[in-house]
């Protein structure tokens, strides 16, 4: 796989260093593609208000900016006047009585002369300031309060004129109760020629205020988008992929088609020469835990493209119109980025055929359709489209048109032995010094057939768990304790504990299955008895409670490997399964049988219903009559009835005669495992080989005597 690496362009180009991970550079470009991204999929409702907000806060920043600055000008004048006359005296003259002036300060000045001029000021808000002028003349203190235009008039004379030597300042708060009061009535009555300056202070905190406010307020409703609805819609980068695409142990034939796409990407103008110019999309279907959504992944990174995940079950609002706009929100993210890839999660769905009850999800499907279609524009037609089913056309009916629309299909499927021991293997060398030494792996490969990659993955970790827990390494009981876990569930004791009919009946039902189970394979390893533990599929029997599906005991078997069962074998699954009720019938009578069988009932109808209906088995004629349900819902036939029954009833006899020879063999079992709780399948070999030897009698009976 070393082409999955090549540079295309034979070269690499030299990264700015700027564009590392953890630069504050690629930092705020992440943000603002981000941020971009959410922008493009938002309403024009919720466009117009952010640009509205934008413009709005440099707007009112800039109001209360130059307010700030005019009031500033006052300020610097006000510091003028007290660097006119550095030396004034702190106080005025209290003896002498106040009255109002008339006219303009100035005018006054030049009309009367001064003995002193005393300025009363407060400062406010910022950088302004408020201010009284009291003018000593012919015994009277004279009051003003200047414009701001009279202030600075004011403030340039006092530098020249011949009064500028007889200015005080005193500040307001230094005035004693009287002073103050007087100045309240001052306050009064220039209540109505206050400076314009003083008047806008309260517009300029106001109008920052607002700035501020708006400012955090798009700041915080941004933040909320990108961290709430718009998180599901979120590029990953492929600097953020972990791993690379030579972690899919035992997938040779999957990372082939991967190649292909990635080959077929990077040389699209080779390939268009020969006339495949079809858009790029590509429809991953198999078994879930397969591996589909690391290997969309992988092909990112080994393109260099960013991916989007998104599940398809999302696109299922119950709203007409809800999946088809996530679409085009997806779409339109994709075609702003144009080099991309689109990746759609469980999406089987998706692929089912239209005209349903549901309006939504022909809605759905339909724009899925037109995003797909082989007309783009030079905008898109760089986008890889992923959509991904854990079903295929062979097990669902799929729309055709849907089906169409992709170039490339790619079958995910569950590893063979080999490839299963190889992942294993895997993940089991990450922990490599936490294993015992030589583990076999066999019997964990076996009994995990038609387990996915994610299945094994959890095993492993599940026996990680459990030796951390021991405070001991990982070790091949280890592992076989977690994929019971994993497999089977966790399970209890305490439900049956204390009842002890029931434990009896449970494990007389147990048995009964893995004896008939038993006999059939000591009939085809001819007696050995190795041969016989190899080819079992019990593992364990067990009276422990399963509340994964309400058992009041289970049988841990590894599954089949056979893809291709004859007559006799599905005979034989029905024996296995009527085994437990027939065991009950002869140890309880017919009406001691529980409901225990009901499950082993409900797959014993369906194996004969494949067989007679679908198969043709039992019938003069080999035709499918379960293939007209799907069409016209035709009902279960007499004839097909009428062979099930018979057959059912045949086989119900053979398995109950067969039990009826093991019963003290099965009485025995039984005790040793209501004794055990739980017996493997070496202890059952074990204790029916110790009981065929201790009972030649026994043996002799039922026709043992030589078998083994």
């Amino acid at each position: 796989m070393s082409e999955l690496s090549s540079n295309p362009a034979g070269q690499q180009e030299a990264r700015d260093p700027s564009e590392s991970p953890s630069s504050p550079w690629r930092a705020l470009k992440k943000a603002a593609a981000r941020l971009q991204d959410w922008f493009t999929i938002q309403s024009v409702g919720v466009k117009l208000m952010v640009v509205a907000i934008a413009i709005l806060i440099p707007a009112t920043a800039g109001y209360s900016w130059s307010v700030l600055q005019h009031q500033e000008q006052v300020a610097q004048q006000v510091k003028a006047m007290v660097s006119a006359n550095g030396d004034g005296v702190w106080t005025y003259n209290k003896k002498l009585p106040v009255v109002f002036g008339t006219g303009s300060v100035l005018s006054f000045l030049e009309e009367n002369g001064a003995d002193r001029i005393t300025v009363i000021y407060t400062p406010l808000s910022w950088n302004i300031s408020e201010r009284y002028i009291l003018i000593e003349s012919k015994g009277k203190q004279y009051a003003y309060y200047p414009s701001d235009i009279e202030t600075k008039i004011f403030t340039d004379k006092a530098v020249t004129a011949p009064w500028g030597g007889r200015l005080s300042f005193v500040p307001k708060s230094e005035l004693d109760a009287d002073s103050l009061e007087v100045f309240a009535r001052l306050e009064q009555r220039f209540s109505g020629a206050r400076p314009q300056s003083e008047k806008d202070a309260w517009k300029a905190g106001v109008s920052g205020m607002i700035s501020a406010a708006m400012t955090l307020g798009l700041l915080a409703f941004l933040w909320f988008q990108l961290r709430g609805q718009f998180k599901a819609l979120r590029f990953v980068e492929p600097s953020q992929v972990h791993g690379d695409i030579g972690e899919l142990v035992g997938m040779d034939d999957i990372k082939g088609e991967v190649a292909q796409i990635k080959d077929q990407y990077l040389r699209r103008q080779a390939y268009a020469d020969y006339g495949v110019n079809k858009a790029f999309n590509v429809m991953f279907s198999g078994p879930a835990g397969t591996g589909k959504t690391k290997l969309a992944s992988y092909l990112a990174k080994e393109l260099q493209l960013p991916i989007l995940f998104h599940s398809a079950a999302n696109l299922e609002t119950g709203y007409v119109g809800g999946g088809s706009q996530t679409l085009s929100r997806i779409l339109a993210m994709a075609k702003r980025r144009r080099r991309c890839i689109i990746f759609l999660d469980e999406a089987q769905d998706l692929f089912m055929k239209r005209g349903g009850n549901r309006k939504f999800d022909d809605d759905t499907q339909n724009m899925l359709l037109a995003v797909l279609d082989g007309v783009r524009t030079k905008a898109d037609a760089e986008i890889i489209w992923i959509v991904a089913s854990n079903f295929n056309q062979e097990t669902q009916p799929m729309d055709e048109a849907m089906l169409r629309r992709f170039q490339m299909k790619v079958d995910f499927r569950l590893p063979n032995r080999e490839e299963r021991e190889a992942i294993i293997g895997h993940y089991l060398a990450q922990r490599a010094d936490k294993l015992d030494a030589g583990m076999d792996l066999r019997h964990l490969v076996e009994i995990t057939e038609g387990r996915s990659p994610a299945d094994l993955e959890t095993i492993v970790n599940q026996a990680g768990i459990i030796a951390v827990q021991a405070g001991d390494n990982i070790g091949e009981g280890t592992l076989m304790q977690a994929a019971e876990r994993v497999l089977v569930g966790n399970v209890t004791e305490r439900t049956t504990k204390e009842r002890e009919r029931d434990r009896r009946v449970i494990a007389v039902h147990e048995w009964g299955h893995f004896l008939v189970d038993f006999m059939r394979e000591r009939e085809l390893a001819q007696g050995n008895w190795e041969a016989i533990q190899a080819e079992m599929k019990t593992i364990k029997i067990s009276l422990k409670a399963n509340p994964r599906n309400n058992a009041l005991g289970f049988v841990f078997h590894k599954q089949g490997n056979n893809l291709l069962k004859t007559k006799a074998d599905i005979e034989h699954d029905v024996r296995v399964l009527l085994g437990g009720m027939a065991n009950e019938e002869l140890f309880f009578g017919e009406e001691g049988t529980t409901n225990g069988a009901h499950n082993d009932i409900t797959r014993v109808t369906k194996l004969l219903h494949h067989a007679v209906a679908e198969m043709g088995m039992y019938r003069k004629t080999r035709l499918n009559y379960g293939a007209l349900d799907n069409h016209g819902g035709r009902s279960l036939d007499d004839e097909t009835r009428m062979l099930m029954e018979q057959q059912s009833e045949r086989l119900y006899g053979e398995t109950r005669t067969l039990l009826a020879r093991l019963k003290p063999l099965t009485e025995h079992l039984a005790g040793k495992l209501m004794d055990a709780g739980e017996m493997s399948l070496r202890d059952a070999l074990f204790e029916i080989r110790s009981f065929e030897a201790a009972c030649h009698q026994f043996n002799n009976k039922v026709g043992l005597a030589h078998a083994g």
